[in-house]
Parts: structure tokens; sequence; C-alpha cells
């Protein structure tokens, strides 16, 4: 975006600056002085800050201000005498003066709920071009950040490959179930999930803080009878709550419940955290919600209890609608993804005859943004499958 004109506020404590979509954005002199892209004040190297808001003068002003041939913006400030640059896309990327989102649950721009019309629709990709083609895997990786769910085809079915999918994108959160666990059938399981019963939708390790925030599950034997698998998008369940019933959205978004795991010995994970949490700016920023998992709800006043408990019996009802999911039958050699503070993975129950061996690990979405970022800063273009 081009700036056209620029004008002085407050005594030139902060700056107005015209763009050429008509449009104007205001800012700070102390913002644009922390801000600053010169190299006194960030590292060459990699960008990070060399000054402390210390180092500021708390009463910095702009004493002078123009637009430069190539378009950048050029300021002064004192009383430092410092002088620096900015480019004015980097300036219209980074404003701030703009209207504020007031409404509760509200998500970001990157974000895309869905529901079972996605199901012709999944992102499902092979390994090998995960492996060898910088854009695929960049497509695959947007999938996993719009959505919350991806597949992989066609992967090697040897014990632990999976950690090789998730290190296509970052590194495995290893847990007390180990760098990876088995998924199948026990005697005496320490888990439900290593049972032959249907499972609820529900988030991982809810009682873990932090949550690890992706989960892979990849599909080494299945020749059962039933065991599908189904995911359902937590932003939506929650956002059609809140269209429904307000009241319950908000108290699933505004009291904490408790969770809390103690199926090995040696290990007592406890969280507190709400079913539906929301940034301070009422962002719609994670999901939590497993029945097997929750203890006692104690941090509910009794006035709000019985309505509380009406909320969560809603969400339920609507996670469990067949309106809300996808559903697949995993086979030998395929994996999926979710982001494990959003989409909510549930198991239909299957046969005691036959074989069902999935392997799962536990992944962070920081690492997963990093390399998506980064693929875009290289200028690939992603490339669907």
């Amino acid at each position: 975006m081009k700036a056209e004109k620029l004008e002085l506020l407050e005594a030139g404590r902060a700056l107005r600056i015209g763009w050429g979509d008509g449009d104007s954005s205001r800012f700070h002199a102390v913002w644009l002085r922390d801000n600053a892209l010169d190299p006194q004040t960030r590292s060459s190297a990699n960008g990070q800050r060399l000054i402390t808001v210390l180092d500021i003068p708390g009463q910095t002003t702009i004493t002078a201000a123009a637009i430069r041939a190539d378009g950048d913006i050029s300021l002064s400030f004192g009383p430092e005498q410092h002088r620096c640059v900015f480019p004015a896309a980097w300036l219209h990327q980074h404003r701030y003066d703009r209207p504020t989102r007031s409404e509760r649950g509200w998500l970001g721009p990157d974000i895309e709920i869905w529901d079972s019309r996605l199901q012709d629709k999944v992102t499902s990709t092979r390994y090998d071009r995960l492996q060898r083609d910088r854009a695929a895997l960049g497509a695959w990786l947007g999938a996993v950040e719009r959505h919350g769910f991806a597949v992989v085809t066609h992967m090697p079915t040897e014990s632990g490959s999976l950690c090789d999918v998730a290190a296509l994108f970052g590194y495995v959160r290893e847990t007390n179930y180990g760098r990876w666990f088995e998924v199948r059938a026990e005697v005496n399981p320490t888990n439900l999930a290593y049972t032959n019963l249907g499972l609820q939708a529900h988030t991982d390790n809810p009682y873990r803080d932090p949550v690890p925030t992706l989960q892979l599950l990849a599909c080494l034997e299945n020749s059962v009878e039933g065991g599908d698998s189904i995911v359902v998008d937590g932003f939506a369940v929650a956002k059609r709550l809140q269209a429904e019933d307000p009241k319950a959205f908000d108290l699933l978004a505004r009291h904490a419940v408790r969770f809390e795991y103690a199926g090995s010995s040696g290990v007592r994970l406890r969280s507190k955290r709400p079913f539906i949490e929301l940034g301070p700016d009422g962002e719609m920023i994670a999901i939590r919600f497993n029945n097997r998992s929750a203890a006692a709800f104690t941090d509910v006043p009794y006035a709000d209890m019985e309505a509380f408990y009406a909320a969560y019996r809603r969400f339920a009802e609507i996670l469990e609608d067949p309106a809300m999911e996808v559903s697949f039958k995993l086979r030998p050699g395929e994996l999926f993804i979710v982001d494990n503070t959003r989409v909510m993975h549930a198991r239909k129950a299957f046969s005691g005859s036959g074989k069902r061996w999935l392997q799962g690990c536990y992944a962070d979405k920081d690492g997963l943004l990093s390399t998506l970022a980064a693929i875009r800063a290289e200028g690939v273009k992603e490339a669907a499958e």
C-alpha cells in the first residue's frame, strides 16, 4: 500500500499516514521508535530487538517525517535524534488504528470452520510428495492451519514412521505415554483408548498444561469391522451453540473446569481451563472437551451450575450431530493429523475379531506454523494434491 500523506499529531507524539486507498492510520511515536527496523534497534542477523522499552525516552516525539522517492517513510525522533526508515507496506501491514472486534468468540482470518460438507474435500496428500515437494507440504500445512485437520496416504507401515511426518514440520512432543503410543485393545488398559469401545468426540490430554497442540494417528493394520474415525470441528460446534444460545456459550467460556488423569503409576496430571477458551479480546483460541478425563466441576458457582450442565449437555449434543462430522476408516499406510486445541476426534466401536493397530504421537503447532510461514516467505506457491 502506498503512503500519500503524512501529518504529525499531538506535537509529534503521533503520526497519521494517509494511504492510497483513501484510508488513514495513526501511529504513536513511542510505538514507531520501539519498532524501528534500523540495525541499531534490530539485529540484522535474527531480527531481534537490541533495545528495551527503558532505552526509549518517556517523552519520545517525531521531529520530522517524510515520504522518500522510493515510497518508504523516513522518521526522526527526539530527544534521541534517532533516524530510521520504514517501508510503507510494513506499516500498513502492522497498523493498529482500526475498529476493535467486540463480539465474543470471533475467529482469526486463517480459520475456516466446517461440518459434514467437508467430507469430500479433505486435504489428502501422499507422504512421498510431502517429502520432496515444498509446495505440496505448504498446501498440506495450510490445510491444517485452515481446517485443523488433514490426511497423509502411502506411508510406510513400520512402527514409529509417524514421527517422520512430525519431523517434516517440527518435533515430537514426548509424554508419559512415550515418544509414540500404541492404540489397540489391551486386557488391562491404562486408557480407554486402548480398548475396542467407541469413544465420544474429544480433544486429547486436556489434563495437561500446556496441552499438546497437535496429534497424529497412523494406521499400521486394520482388518476389524467398525472402528471408523470421526473428526468434528470444535470451533464450529461452539459457534453453533453461540448462535442458538448465547448464554450457554458464555457459561462454557466464562467458567473453568478441571481435568485429571491418574491411570499410570506415578502420574497425576491436572489442569483447569474452560471448555471454550477465549483470549482477552474475545477471540476463540481453544476447545478442551473430554468427558472421560473431566474431574468434578468445583469452580462453577451454585447459582450457575444447573444452567452450566444444560450448556455442557447441549454442546455434547451438537458435537454428536452427524451433520457436524467427517468420518473415514483408516487403511494401513494412512495418517491423519488434528489441531488438538480445536478439532475433536472420535472412534466407533469395533469387533473383537481381526486386528486394528494404530500409533499416535503428539507435536506442537508452533513448529507447524513456523514451517508454513517459512515456506510462504520463500515464495513457494502452495499446490494442492
